[in-house]
């Protein structure tokens, strides 16, 4: 599998747009930047924005690591880890068109989830069952925080970012090496990874002057606007193909 340096240069500035939106909302990296991937060149999904998973957030966690919930941390941790395996085993079996698919469905299911009237509370059952749907979609697709950001909403703003960072962190470890004993991480994807590193940081530099700009509101619903018509584009030309 060979990408032009020029092509994952280019999705880095996707990478770093999607950087923007979790440095102010705690999460977004891959909600914005998948779908554009999957667009341009698919075959670097999901383990290069995995790898961008755990770098990202990982300052945040050196940073702040007293403000994570660790209970609730360990309860969606724990879930994800048990079924990574099924999201390793979807991509081992999936082809750049069902990849495709997984990740515009995925983020529609985003979508919804983030304008559910229903109130779900943080608590360890609702935290089990965020990191269960993770393990599968966030493997699979490189798309799970939301899940769990869901059942943290009604926590403080820093008891979010840290908790969420903490389970980027552990969640995007956890794919990559059950991608990687799948036999479903290439070296392609690894070193685009490695690429958008920089990307992360111009992101994170540029959202700092954003967040008090732009409220975080207003920014979630252009960044659910942008979700929508990114997904069905995606659908839609996976279905075409």
């Amino acid at each position: 599998m060979s990408v032009a340096v020029s092509t994952v240069l280019l999705l880095g500035f996707a990478v770093a747009a999607g950087a923007v939106v979790q440095s102010a909302v705690g999460f977004g990296l891959a909600v914005v930047a998948a779908p554009v991937v999957v667009l341009v060149e698919p075959t670097l999904m999901p383990g290069s924005l995995l790898v961008c998973g755990f770098f990202l957030p990982l300052w945040e966690v050196l940073r702040n690591e007293r403000d994570i919930d660790v209970r609730l941390l360990i309860s969606a941790y724990g879930t994800r880890l048990l079924l990574t395996p099924l999201g390793a085993g979807i991509v081992a079996w999936a082809g750049t068109r069902e990849i495709a698919l997984t990740v515009g469905v995925m983020i529609l299911v985003v979508v919804v989830v983030s304008i559910t009237p229903i109130q779900v509370r943080a608590s360890v059952p609702n935290a089990l069952a965020a990191g269960a749907v993770t393990g599968v979609a966030g493997t699979a697709a490189s798309i799970g925080g939301p899940f769990f950001a869901m059942v943290l909403q009604h926590e403080p703003p820093s008891r979010i970012r840290s908790t969420l960072a903490a389970f980027f962190v552990l969640g995007s470890m956890t794919s990559l090496v059950a991608l990687a004993l799948a036999g479903e991480l290439p070296r392609t994807q690894i070193w685009a990874g490695a690429l958008w590193v920089p990307f992360l940081a111009l992101g994170v530099w540029l959202g700092r002057p954003l967040r008090a700009a732009v409220s975080p509101a207003r920014m979630r619903r252009a960044v659910l606007v942008f979700c929508v018509v990114a997904s069905v584009v995606v659908i839609g030309r996976a279905v075409l193909h």
